[in-house]
């Protein structure tokens, strides 16, 4: 009990509570003790999750609850309890999610990103065209450097929809710099439903589409999604025969 106590004071900060416990030499208030810390922690454990979903932006909140693996790829040496356990953020690699719309790639890039932030990571959401929309704004106000900054500080950036809208010279400018400060030192997880040898239609330039993707793999787990939209496959399912 007495390391639990004291592992509890060290988490919260209050090294002093251990040494007073300890001198009272009563195990009620010690048992009480431990209780009211241990409340502590969780309360406080609860308010950074709500802190770091909402700062992460996500769209809405999503789980691997009945989450379906059948129509993914894994790479080889790679499965969903691997996936799951983030290691690859730990070593600040890259997880690509390419495939047919409607496969599930952006549900599970929002859950695992909700289960970093369960971690204590720091995390932001962004469809890629809104990012490069926000830089181009930053870009213009003269603030883009602080933004910048802003990105460099998350554990994980998530881009979803890569893919779907093609960018400017300037925003492909503009979202390749923020690739490159990620390039090993932080995970960026990717959704698109393009091949990569398609994304010059989105980037425009042949070199710096190269440039990006090669940032991209490096130190990166690639998954495929095949198979009908889901979404789609609901809707079918909703209209009465």
């Amino acid at each position: 009990m007495a390391m639990e106590l004291a592992d509890l004071c060290r988490q919260l900060r209050l090294a002093h509570v251990v040494d007073y416990v300890s001198l009272q030499q009563n195990e009620q208030l010690r048992s009480l003790s431990e209780q009211l810390l241990a409340a502590e922690l969780d309360g406080r454990r609860r308010a950074k999750l709500g802190k770091l979903v909402q700062q992460a932006g996500f769209p809405h909140i999503k789980t691997f609850v009945g989450y379906v693996y059948d129509h993914i790829s894994f790479p080889q040496g790679s499965n969903p309890e691997q996936l799951r356990s983030l290691e690859w953020l730990e070593r600040k690699e890259n997880l690509l999610l390419m495939g047919a719309v409607g496969t599930g790639k952006t549900h599970m890039a929002i859950a695992l990103g909700v289960e970093a932030c369960r971690r204590g990571k720091a995390v932001l959401f962004y469809r890629a065209s809104d990012l490069v929309a926000v830089l181009q704004e930053k870009f213009v106000a003269g603030t883009l450097s602080r933004f910048r900054e802003k990105l460099r500080k998350v554990d994980l950036l998530i881009l979803d929809e890569v893919g779907y809208v093609p960018f400017s010279q300037t925003g492909s400018e503009l979202l390749f710099n923020v690739i490159a400060d990620c390039y090993e030192q932080q995970s960026v997880i990717v959704t698109s439903n393009l091949e990569f040898g398609q994304w010059t239609s989105v980037f425009g330039d042949t070199k710096l589409t190269s440039a990006l993707v090669d940032r991209l793999v490096h130190h990166a787990h690639i998954l495929s999604f095949t198979g009908e939209s889901f979404r789609f496959k609901q809707a079918m399912e909703r209209i009465p025969l």
